[in-house]
């Protein structure tokens, strides 16, 4: 059983607002994940978009995610 993730392999949390860069996850949400029932989770991500709008800096390096999709599409 695969769990639902937001996660796209970036990993920096922003220190004004909490949230991860990549995800919009806290850290204790990050850390809680998989413990999360999965309404819990669907109810975390639904807030996600609007929480990463929030965030002023952008991280500037390719995701782990987007390279290997690159790749697979270059192949």
């Amino acid at each position: 059983m695969s769990i639902e993730s937001p996660c796209i392999l970036v990993c920096a949390i922003d220190i004004k607002t909490g949230y991860c860069f990549g995800c919009g996850r806290t850290r204790d949400e990050i850390a809680g994940w998989i413990m999360m029932t999965p309404d819990s989770r669907r109810s975390i991500m639904t807030s996600l978009p609007a929480r990463l709008a929030t965030l002023e800096r952008r991280p500037r390096r390719e995701t782990r995610r987007t390279r290997m999709a690159r790749e697979k599409q270059e192949q």
